[in-house]
């Protein structure tokens, strides 16, 4: 059984007509798991401000919460928008991941999918970018470690965008490891194999663009799954962007679904060697709505699969 945390604040955080995050993911998202049997269903619950301030200050959380505007758009940047329901999405985001956290740490299930938006993994410390607004993935390993006793999580990110905001949150935190690959040359234009964080808890893997599942699965076969199996995490949390598929429309690498399946099956087969199959994933990226509906449901599978 894998859980699944979910609620309908996802569709209340409103973008801008033709922006690339809208409401219309998560419908996808809820549609293509509801399909789904094995799933077990739960409310994803409002994180607090000690959640978001796990990793983001006091000031920081102030100033999103006093941006949210009452009807209409307010613009963070030229990417990142507030409506009304923004800050009760984002922290349902938060919250469903620290849920999931727990829920797996106390062996409710061994692997846990959040299908909330916005994502959150290029949210800086001070600063709201890329459509996010909380570090959800970071957050959720500081409360792994700060509540449940872990001494090792892992974060991995195979979004199509470098997770700067997970690598800025977790830079100097020794007791995680953060792995990415994503396309370089593209936004937001950081993650260089050079960039290893302050306790050398960074590992970077960037493809070329217009590469495909073969150099995805070198880069992660010899390079960073070695890295985390040496690391020995007790938990792993997964940032599961689908933009690196071959058709969505922000990025170039040439991604298909069983790219996808590859990649979350070696991840749980590690989670069984190193933290008792331990997997937590979060949605970040994707926005080809037929790309985004097919991966997911590869990713999802295989989860369960995994927790039977």
């Amino acid at each position: 059984m894998t859980l699944i945390y979910w609620h309908d604040a996802a569709l209340e955080h409103v973008t801008p007509p033709g922006h690339p995050e809208r409401v219309d993911r998560a419908r996808t998202v809820k549609a293509t798991l509801s399909a789904m049997d094995g799933l077990d269903w739960r409310e994803a619950p409002l994180a607090t401000r000690a959640d978001v301030t796990r990793c983001h200050p006091e000031r920081y959380f102030d100033r999103i919460a006093k941006a949210v505007p009452t009807s209409s758009y307010v613009s963070l940047d030229a990417d990142t928008h507030l409506s009304a329901g923004s800050l009760d999405a984002a922290l349902r985001a938060v919250g469903g991941c620290g849920a999931a956290v727990d829920a797996v740490m106390a062996g409710e299930a061994k692997t846990a999918f959040v299908a909330m938006r916005p994502p959150g993994h290029h949210a800086e410390t001070e600063r709201a970018m890329g459509f996010c607004l909380f570090g959800t993935a970071a957050i959720a390993a500081k409360r792994a470690l700060d509540e449940h006793g872990l001494s090792k999580v892992a974060v991995l990110d195979f979004d199509v965008h470098h997770g700067n905001g997970t690598q800025d949150l977790l830079w100097s935190e020794a007791r995680t490891l953060f792995c990415s690959s994503h396309q370089m040359p593209l936004y937001p234009g950081s993650g260089g194999a050079h960039e290893t964080g302050a306790c050398d808890n960074v590992l970077n893997a960037p493809l070329a663009p217009m590469t495909g599942g073969r150099e995805m699965r070198r880069a992660w076969g010899d390079i960073l799954l070695p890295a985390v199996d040496d690391f020995a995490p007790e938990l792993i949390i997964v940032s599961a962007g689908f933009d690196a598929h071959a058709a969505d429309p922000l990025a170039n690498l040439n991604w298909h679904e069983d790219d996808f399946r590859w990649l979350t099956q070696e991840i749980c087969k590690l989670a069984d060697d190193r933290c008792g199959g331990r997997v937590v994933s979060t949605l970040e990226g994707g926005y080809d709505l037929d790309a985004l509906a097919a991966s997911t449901r590869a990713h999802v599978e295989v989860l369960r699969e995994h927790a039977a």
